[in-house]
């Protein structure tokens, strides 16, 4: 037997009874001839002593041992001496003489620390990953990642959904990412691909009659990395028949609350029900469509107040069909012109040509744009932004998209350099009526904004044939401080319905019958009203974790540049396989 129990199970109550535990070796301490050693597995610490008087050889052993050996001891459980309680362990009160120990494998020097909570690059954590799972801290990650995903079965269960899992290998239908490609052995020259989500599918579901359906998703898009996303990923996936907006988001808010009360009760969640506001709100009070509201700092509209000011950077802006948006910073009128032009790069990264700004110091308005507002226009803007003397007030310039964003992001650099944001609040909000569609940066063509199986609202059905792109969707997206993490709509259930949105995203029936066929003839089965959502569950779990980005919270994540370090993925293949599925390399 290699264990009568694990090192964190051990209590005073234990005293007097023979243990046996098996474990790594956390830390070694020689005293005085008698060693110490912290054995550790993933339950916890037990604290193992050594002493020649026990048992000699089993000491002499001992003193060969080093960090990371694995070992099997067996010995009494004693308390320990009065003053030497370790209050931080649950096993703290006591200790077990070994006599008997038994090294199971030895180990090398590990390239980092695992005792220690130590900066390592993240290059070396990811090579060496399953030494960096040892640590306290991605244990803890990967056993609330098993506790979240545990509690969201048990809840969806109980509300009578299905767990219905879809293939991994299935036909391409492109939907926005690029997608991995399979190539078929039987079949040379016909590829599979693997599914950026289970959409189709879900929908299929709907129609075969499962009402409820639910699953934990493997997901995967051939895209470029970033600190929130995967090449492969996981989400939960949701779907419901004879459902409108209110009831998929109902019970999602529910299974989120939930979650939240169980699993970060430390947090608090801003305000129940969440608040919704439409896509529109959402960018023009606070720049984005993913609003950390845990702060207020609002954007407003000032294009009335410009339009016909002196500064033609603003009036020409407005007359073009664009906005100008104002940012008042409350108290902040000391700030160095080094601090302002930090704020006027990030604007630039964003899409800005610069950031114009007043500075409300020494009952005066200083600004290398006041002599072109002059007293009149500058007042209006002080009495409708509420501005006083000891702000600076911000300005943007652009289409309204554009405009706002980039004050979206200067609101967020201020509001994390004032410490407005509270870290120990959840502010979850919906935002809902998302346009339908939008137009490609490159071609200027019509895309859809979600995906072509959206519903638009009742109201803009109209609007599709005369202004598209006015259209706004049944579509949702649930936000937790400033974080996506779901998203789902309505679908469209008709097939002529769908058929006309396939035409607006000039789609031809040609390539229409081709990439979704299948779901156009299953909707003329009696396919029932439905809508979904998917969270993206390494984010929402990033969040409740703490951490920076979501390679904390996956076992064996990719690195920056979508390679696989631990098993040293993506790798050549030999001439015999790659001639077997039908691949020829071209060197370009």
């Amino acid at each position: 037997m290699y264990r009568s129990h694990s090192c964190g199970q051990l209590r005073l109550s234990d005293k007097g009874t023979t243990a046996t535990l098996s474990g790594w070796v956390h830390r070694r301490r020689d005293h005085g001839g008698v060693i110490f050693i912290d054995l550790r597995d993933r339950f916890g610490l037990t604290q193992i002593v050594f002493d020649p008087t026990v048992n000699e050889e089993s000491w002499k052993i001992a003193d060969t041992v080093r960090p990371e050996y694995v070992l099997t001891v067996k010995g009494e459980v004693r308390q320990r001496i009065e003053g030497q309680n370790n209050k931080n362990l649950d096993t703290g009160e006591v200790e077990v003489y070994i006599d008997n120990i038994q090294i199971l494998n030895k180990s090398k020097t590990p390239p980092f620390e695992i005792d220690q909570e130590k900066p390592v690059g993240e290059e070396l954590r990811l090579k060496y990953r399953y030494l960096d799972l040892r640590h306290d801290r991605m244990r803890d990650n990967i056993e609330l990642r098993h506790k979240l995903i545990k509690q969201i079965r048990d809840f969806l269960d109980e509300d009578k959904f299905l767990e219905i899992e879809t293939p991994i290998l299935i036909k391409g239908t492109p939907e926005g990412s690029r997608e991995y490609m399979v190539p078929s052995r039987l079949y040379p020259g016909k590829f599979f691909v693997l599914p950026q989500s289970p959409q189709q599918l879900k929908q299929l579901l709907m129609i075969s009659g499962f009402d409820k359906y639910f699953q934990i998703a493997r997901c995967f898009r051939d895209e470029d990395q970033r600190g929130d996303r995967q090449p492969e990923f996981t989400q939960l996936d949701l779907e419901m028949s004879f459902v409108d907006e209110k009831e998929v988001m109902g019970i999602n808010e529910r299974l989120l609350v939930k979650l939240t009360e169980t699993l970060a009760p430390d947090k608090k969640i801003q305000s129940t029900p969440f608040p919704v506001i439409s896509w529109h709100e959402a960018m023009s009070r606070y720049g984005s469509d993913k609003p950390d509201i845990r702060f207020e700092m609002e954007l407003t509209d000032i294009s009335d107040v410009v339009k016909d000011c002196g500064f033609k950077v603003f009036s020409d802006t407005v007359k073009a069909g664009g906005v100008v948006k104002a940012l008042r910073v409350e108290g902040v009128a000391d700030w160095s012109r080094g601090e302002i032009d930090k704020l006027e790069e990030l604007a630039k990264i964003h899409g800005a040509k610069g950031l114009a700004y007043l500075v409300y110091k020494e009952d005066e308005i200083k600004s290398p744009i006041f002599k072109f507002l002059g007293d009149e226009i500058t007042q209006k803007i002080t009495d409708v932004t509420g501005a006083k003397m000891g702000d600076i007030v911000f300005f943007a310039a652009d289409q309204f998209t554009t405009a706002c964003e980039v004050l979206g992001q200067v609101r967020l650099a201020c509001g994390a350099k004032l410490n407005l944001i509270d870290e120990n609040v959840f502010a979850y909000l919906w935002v809902n009526e998302f346009p339908m569609f939008e137009f490609e940066k490159e071609s200027g063509q019509l895309t859809a904004m979600h995906h072509p199986f959206t519903r638009p609202l009742a109201e803009d059905m109209d609007l599709l044939d005369t202004e598209p792109s006015q259209a706004r969707a049944v579509a949702y997206d649930v936000i937790l401080n400033g974080n996506e993490i779901g998203g789902g709509s309505i679908r469209i259930h008709e097939p002529d319905l769908q058929k006309k949105i396939f035409e607006i995203l000039r789609i031809s029936p040609e390539d229409a019958e081709m990439r979704f066929g299948h779901m156009l003839e299953a909707f003329s089965f009696g396919a029932p009203p439905h809508g979904g959502i998917a969270w993206g569950l390494d984010r929402l779990i990033m969040i409740f974790a703490g951490e920076p980005n979501i390679r904390e919270v996956i076992a064996f994540p990719k690195d920056q540049k979508a390679k696989d370090l631990t098993l040293g993925a993506p790798s050549e293949l030999p001439d015999k396989d790659l001639k077997e599925a039908n691949i020829k390399i071209i060197n370009d």
